[in-house]
């Protein structure tokens, strides 16, 4: 096997590998050493050839266990490690503020249960209750292969408090599943980014009300922007943010090249848009259901109060039972 120093320069620069391939080195001087003993003298030609040979087998089960480890670092770094959850009100004006807080709590929830790590990076509030639209943190193991179809407009019909002629009410909040990677899949110039900062909002003592720590990132090219609050340190914030706005970005590339695919892809559960509606909550029926895979369960009190696993079982089972890609 043939080894160029381009490879090996990679293996020493991996702080995975980098003992291995100082061990990598060693073998390659004893291998040179015989090679010369092997031409120098003629009576010891057998002996030396023996140990490249054995060497040659050495350096040979290294150079496989090093590529090996760095294939498995570049999987680990696009895997992602958490999402970015966005959840937003959509129609039913009060109503959809409520739902799409009680949305959030759900999720949140969940996430208590399966031992996840959770944060708020940002939220804006209805005047009556509620969220306009917020956006959390969720890290944990597994957390984007459970959430990822949680993407689209949630809707629900139920009568609300304020409904004094017991007429249902159908409002809808929409969801966003945005996963966060060690390593970005697209780059990102710095010189494309606005940056702004002020203070932040809500309730939080002197810092929040004295201090400009709240960071809003403006890619210009796009258009997309992003806002965190949720830290009392600029520099923390402005690093979440980007982390925000680089899985927008993401979402946005991952969505151009769906469309230019849509034709092929045989093992999406529904289109994958933002703007699909995926499920209906009926409070008065005690059912939830999912029109993608029209399946019900009869237990919305359970389920969005956190209690997702059926839910989350199921659309990753027709996941695993429709994950066919003709290229």
């Amino acid at each position: 096997m043939e080894f160029t120093e381009e490879q090996l320069a990679l293996f020493r620069e991996n702080q995975k590998t980098q003992f291995l391939c100082g061990q990598f080195d060693e073998l390659i001087k004893k291998r040179t050493e015989a090679q010369a003993l092997f031409e120098a003298d003629e009576s010891m030609r057998e002996l030396a050839e023996e140990e490249m040979n054995d060497l040659d087998g050495q350096l040979d089960h290294l150079y496989t266990e090093m590529s090996r480890i760095i294939e498995s670092t570049k999987e680990e770094e696009a895997k992602p490690y958490g999402v970015l959850l966005e959840v937003r009100a959509g129609v039913g004006g009060e109503e959809a503020a409520l739902f799409a807080e009680q949305l959030s709590h759900m999720y949140l929830q969940y996430a208590v249960i399966r031992g996840w790590s959770t944060s708020n990076i940002s939220e804006s509030r209805a005047t009556q209750g509620g969220y306009k639209e917020a956006t959390f943190e969720i890290v944990g193991p597994d957390v984007y292969d459970e959430l990822r179809y949680e993407t689209g407009v949630h809707r629900v019909q139920r009568i609300p408090v304020t409904e004094k002629s017991g007429r249902i009410h159908t409002s809808t909040a929409s969801v966003v599943i945005l996963p966060i990677r060690k390593k970005s899949t697209i780059e990102v110039n710095p010189s494309d980014i606005e940056i702004e900062f002020s203070r932040s909002g809500g309730a939080g003592g002197q810092n929040v009300n004295k201090v400009e720590t709240a960071v809003r990132l403006i890619h210009k090219p796009t258009g997309v922007d992003v806002r965190c609050q949720s830290e009392r340190s600029q520099l923390k914030n402005r690093e979440k943010a980007m982390v925000l706005l680089i899985a927008k970005l993401e979402m946005l590339h991952d969505e151009a090249e769906t469309k230019k695919h849509a034709a092929t892809r045989k093992s999406q559960i529904g289109t994958g848009d933002r703007s699909e509606k995926i499920r209906t909550y009926n409070v008065p029926q005690n059912r939830i259901t999912d029109h993608r895979i029209k399946e019900s369960w009869h237990a919305v009190f359970q389920i969005l109060g956190g209690d997702m696993s059926a839910v989350v079982a199921s659309l990753k089972q027709a996941s695993q039972e429709l994950d066919v890609v003709v290229e």
